[in-house]
């Protein structure tokens, strides 16, 4: 029975430990390995003599530790093994199994596991607690999941906390549910009774792996294993169900745990605080806050400006001041941000006037909350305002290029293009040079007006410069030169952009790709397409549709394939409307038969052709006899549009027997006369044989000659 919990133990290490290396030394040269045999041999020699001299558990534990090589402290090991009078203990045990762990020799670490616990020595069982938490310590998580399994199967107790010290490390390394839970067993086999450390541990773990469901459910579990939850066993599950988005059950679970008598210790706050924050959740953030100064616990700086940030952004000015001031008093420095949190509060009140002075009274030096407040100055009309108060930060040093820039792109949203540029006449006296977002602003609002050769103009500056637009003015540039068939210098735009890498909006790209295909240059509408793609700007089928007109206006249907292709590798989605187009183009000689292909890709993704390419579809397949290739998809359509005329089922019909497939040809036929509609004479002839087989080539040119006026449908109409 032994020899077979033995073998499970080691089938289970190698099956779950397989994925570490076992250590072996690198081959060395003959005479490298000649050399290092020698001075192991000399060393073998002088640990031999020593302890023959003096051969005991003490003098062998500092003969091992003593040892270079851990193979070497192996060898003197076994040779003492041999000797008359075992002298080997638990300490002994220990002392080498932790040299073999250095170097990840399991199977000798097994073996001689497997012989420490058959000592069966009182100090056993606190020998294999202190080897797990000396392992542990050393995060060798696996070979000490080795020690516990040998002290399970030898009905060993280990303590709570040698094993708990495993189960954190695991945890802590981010190893996974598995070994956490392979130890987690082992612990439970050996007798080990799991602590609130051992059940926080193990919620801990569920909720990494993203079972939050099962670690809430071990929570409600705690009790009946008579542990009642900490503070921590909290901080894990509410932020763990704060990172899947289901803050609203971490507000039920805090207040489970306020109805507990639960107080939240300084982790707690930490990580706790700027979550119900960035939620929105108010009413507990203030909770924490107010718990913090009863237990006298300091906020941090980073608390306080989440603090201030979830109260102004629900609105609450006059906690969020209180908090200010609080954090100030504390002897924190409120970061520019807290301030901009603090103005964007202000100015959403249309209190601009006191954000005015509480920017004043605090002697705020940094330019981003000047630069909100000029914001939301220019943003409820209050343009002149703004550039009074430019004037006043700018005599106080408490502007930036983006404070001019903030007025100037105003004034250029309103179409007032003369103040706009009296201020960059300003902005440059003042030593603030135009930057990208001043050049992009001017260029948009020539844009706008129609002043295309005044945009034209500013953006030769702005390639002088070697700067860039934004993408809004580039494609707004770009499509005023396309209105106005500027379409090459819109195209050097592009290139130039490209380079930088900008994106184009798709209607731009569209504008620019029609214009070249318009005036002939349509091999360098598919590059700037190609391109575009690159810089990330998204295709749709309108941008390919406008190149496949051209190229179908030119007769190059293969060029259509090419495109397709290339549709399909980027993911273009193809509508109804999309599949028509392609399918008219590849009804042609060279690309019938992935016209046929592309028809069955088409209805088996539940689109269906118009009528009028549906009808040229079956006269072009029919004449180049590939209606047998498209027979299926054909009695769908016919299924769901039910609009099909008798002359089309006639050609199909023809087709189908022409092609050898009689069987596909009668359930159209059984379709037709479901109808009550019955075949011409001719067709007639066919199916009952008298006249023979007709060319399939005469039969369709003679269908698509007929009008529908013929004697054949006045008489079908008849019938009807």
């Amino acid at each position: 029975m032994a020899l077979k919990v033995v073998s499970r133990i080691r089938f289970a290490r190698r099956h779950l430990l397989s994925g570490r290396l076992m250590y072996c030394s690198c081959p060395d040269s003959p005479s490298v390995r000649a050399s290092a045999d020698r001075t192991s041999s000399s060393e073998f020699e002088s640990a031999i003599q020593s302890l023959k001299d003096n051969l005991r558990p003490e003098s062998l534990a500092r003969v091992l530790d003593s040892t270079s090589d851990s193979s070497l402290a192996l060898r003197i090991f076994r040779w003492v093994s041999h000797q008359r009078y075992n002298i080997h203990t638990v300490d002994t045990y220990s002392c080498i199994i932790s040299r073999l762990t250095a170097v990840e020799n399991r199977d000798e670490m097994d073996s001689l596991l497997s012989e420490m616990v058959r000592l069966k020595v009182p100090a056993l069982e606190q020998a294999l607690n202190k080897l797990v938490e000396c392992l542990s310590s050393k995060n060798q998580f696996d070979e000490a999941l080795l020690v516990i399994q040998h002290a399970s199967s030898a009905k060993l107790k280990l303590s709570v906390s040698a094993c708990n010290g495993v189960l954190h490390g695991v945890v802590k390394q981010g190893r996974g549910l598995r070994l956490f839970m392979l130890v987690y067993t082992e612990i439970v086999k050996a007798g080990v009774l799991p602590d609130l450390e051992t059940l926080n541990l193990l919620i801990e773990a569920l909720c990494e792996s993203g079972r939050l469901d099962l670690a809430l459910i071990q929570f409600d579990r705690m009790s009946k294993k008579r542990c009642t939850p900490n503070s921590h066993t909290f901080e894990v599950l509410i932020t763990a169900l704060c990172s899947h988005s289901r803050a609203d059950e971490a507000v039920k679970l805090f207040d489970k745990m306020l109805q507990l008598r639960c107080s939240p210790d300084s982790s707690f706050h930490a990580q706790v605080m700027p979550l119900f924050c960035r939620f929105s959740k108010v009413k507990e953030a203030i909770m924490l806050h107010r718990m913090m100064k009863e237990d006298n616990i300091q906020l941090s700086l980073q608390l306080y400006s989440a603090l201030v940030r979830c109260l102004c952004e629900n609105q609450l000015l006059d906690d969020a001041t209180i908090v200010l001031k609080e954090m100030i008093t504390s002897g924190h420095a409120p970061m520019a941000s807290t301030y901009v949190d603090m103005i964007n509060c202000y100015c959403t009140n249309a209190k601009f006037r006191n954000a005015v002075i509480f920017l004043e009274e605090n002697d705020v030096t940094e330019t981003e909350p000047y630069n909100v407040l000029l914001t939301w100055l220019c943003r409820n009309d209050r343009l002149q305002d703004s550039v009074s108060y430019l004037e006043k930060l700018h005599s106080r040093g408490f502007v930036d290029c983006e404070s001019w820039n903030i007025v100037i792109t105003q004034f250029c949203n309103e179409g007032n293009i003369r103040r706009a540029s009296e201020l960059i006449g300003r902005m440059v006296v003042s030593s603030f040079a135009p930057d990208e977002t001043t050049y992009s602003a001017i260029i948009s609002c020539y844009c706008r007006l129609g002043l295309y050769i005044d945009a034209l103009s500013m953006f030769r500056r702005v390639s002088i410069n070697n700067l860039s637009l934004n993408s809004e003015s580039f494609s707004q540039l770009v499509e005023i030169l396309c209105h106005t068939k500027r379409i090459q210098e819109a195209i050097e735009v592009f290139k130039y952009h490209y380079k930088r890498g900008c994106s184009l909006t798709n209607k731009s790209l569209d504008m620019l790709i029609e214009g070249s295909c318009l005036s002939g240059k349509i091999r360098e509408a598919v590059k700037l397409r190609t391109l575009a793609v690159c810089t990330g700007t998204s295709c749709t089928f309108s941008t390919y549709g406008i190149i496949i007109q051209a190229l179908l206006h030119l007769k190059k249907g293969k060029d259509v394939l090419t495109l397709f292709a290339q549709m399909l590798m980027e993911g273009c989605p193809l509508d109804g409307y999309a599949y028509n187009i392609l399918l008219r183009s590849f009804l042609t000689k060279e690309t019938i038969i992935e016209a046929a292909i592309l028809f069955n890709r088409m209805v088996n993704h539940s689109f269906f052709p118009d009528q009028e390419t549906f009808e040229l579809l079956v006269n072009d397949m029919a004449l180049f006899s590939f209606l047998n290739m498209i027979a299926q998809s054909l009695l769908k359509v016919i299924d769901t549009s039910g609009t099909v005329s008798p002359r089309i089922y006639n050609i199909i019909i023809y087709g189908l027997i022409k092609e050898g497939f009689k069987s596909e040809a009668c359930k159209f036929l059984d379709q037709m006369l479901e109808k009550g509609w019955v075949p011409d004479s001719r067709t007639h002839r066919v199916l009952v044989g008298s006249s023979g087989l007709v060319e399939a080539r005469e039969l369709v040119e003679a269908y698509q000659t007929v009008d529908g006026d013929n004697v054949t449908n006045i008489l079908l109409e008849g019938l009807d």
